[in-house]
């Protein structure tokens, strides 16, 4: 038939997506501290890595085991905990498979500097390997190191994050037809929310009387409050009686429950099923449980709205690498454009330390940006 091949078939298939049970909102309950072989961190591309690193977990089990129970005693992120165990991997193999609990700070200097000088890694990379291996001798093995571990240290600089001006998040909107997208990116951009945390959004977080949006458990575990712009209120009120029609359709169809973390879960046996504990962005579909066997209405993948807004951004013509967090890049420094001060911005953004907000101040010093060319002052 004619309309049919219009319809956007590929979009409905991939808003149908159910979570696979590594996805990071389900993962922690679903991974054992025994590491099985199809864990993330062992998914390498390179085959003789990845065989590596399955000797290591084998030949170490208890170490590994270990590890993984204090990050989650810390109550550290799914992606810390597959980040800091993937560093103690590739640092025993560096060593030759030597047992780590008998590696010391020359063998940590060794191996941050192989970092640099061979795999010439930046900054970050080299300082989230140091933090792995510290927090693995300071909490599994209960040894203090040294404050100051000598070693040959990345001198790549930090890069500045990609700002969209106004013009060309405008201009992005506007090539963003679905209503539900376009209600995320918004949220996105007018929230300065991460891309988790706006496909996480659950109903009890949204806050109408006060204009407000609770941010659960964001990165470092903080909750923190950031306004509903109110340029989208009737949106968001559409979308979650939209969320409201799919509960009752599946609470009719014997099915309603979401997925709550098992400690929220047993402290409120009867919350999976109540409306307020449902997503704001549900999937179309109801998946299976991958570890219960229940059917559930899981939350929207994310990688579909990463796939709108790369191609609304191609559409719209916008010549830079954008990605959903170049929404929130844009947020803050839009923010500070209009004169709000860092503070108020560190805040809305969740940030620890001011210093990791400070790296938006870039746009407002405008370093030779207000500097007149000479070639501009040339006589005719």
């Amino acid at each position: 038939m004619e309309w049919s091949k219009s319809f956007p078939w590929e979009e409905c298939v991939n808003n149908g997506q159910s979570l696979q049970s590594n996805h990071p909102t389900v993962a922690r309950d679903y991974q054992s501290l025994t590491q099985d072989n199809n864990s993330s961190v062992l998914a390498d591309r390179n085959e003789s890595t990845k065989g590596s690193l399955k000797q290591v977990s084998t030949q170490y089990p208890s170490q590994i085991e270990n590890l993984i129970k204090q990050i989650r005693i810390k109550h550290y992120s799914i992606r810390t905990e597959e980040a800091y165990l993937g560093w103690l991997l590739r640092f025993i193999i560096f060593h030759d498979m030597q047992n780590p609990d008998v590696l010391t700070e020359t063998h940590i200097s060794r191996y941050l500097e192989h970092l640099v000088i061979d795999r010439k890694v930046a900054v970050s990379t080299q300082t989230q390997a140091l933090n792995a291996l510290v927090f693995y001798y300071k909490y599994v093995l209960q040894k203090d190191l040294s404050e100051n571990i000598i070693f040959q240290r990345s001198k790549k600089p930090r890069r500045l994050p990609v700002v969209m001006s106004p013009d060309e998040v405008a201009h992005l909107f506007n090539n963003i037809q679905e209503p539900t997208y376009r209600l995320m990116v918004n949220l996105l951009y007018g929230c300065g929310l991460r891309l988790m945390e706006c496909v996480r959004l659950r109903v009890l977080d949204v806050d109408f009387d006060y204009q407000k949006i609770l941010i659960r458990e964001a990165k470092g575990k903080k909750d923190r409050v950031v306004p509903i712009p109110k340029t989208v209120t009737t949106e968001l009120r559409d979308q979650i009686k939209k969320s409201k029609e799919f509960h009752v359709k599946d609470l009719a169809s014997g099915y309603g429950s979401v997925y709550l973390p098992h400690a929220l879960a047993r402290k409120y046996p009867k919350a999976e099923k109540e409306f307020k504990w449902q997503y704001v962005f549900p999937s179309a579909t109801v998946s299976v449980d991958p570890r219960s066997g229940v059917v559930r209405r899981h939350h929207l993948h994310e990688s579909v709205l990463q796939r709108h807004i790369k191609s609304a951004s191609e559409k719209a013509g916008i010549n830079k690498k954008i990605s959903c967090h170049t929404l929130r890049h844009s947020f803050a420094t839009h923010l500070l454009e209009n004169g709000y001060d860092i503070r108020t911005v560190q805040e809305l953004l969740g940030h620890a330390d001011v210093s990791t907000t400070m790296i938006y101040t870039h746009v407002l010093n405008k370093p030779g940006v207000t500097v007149t060319s000479p070639l501009d002052v040339l006589p005719a």
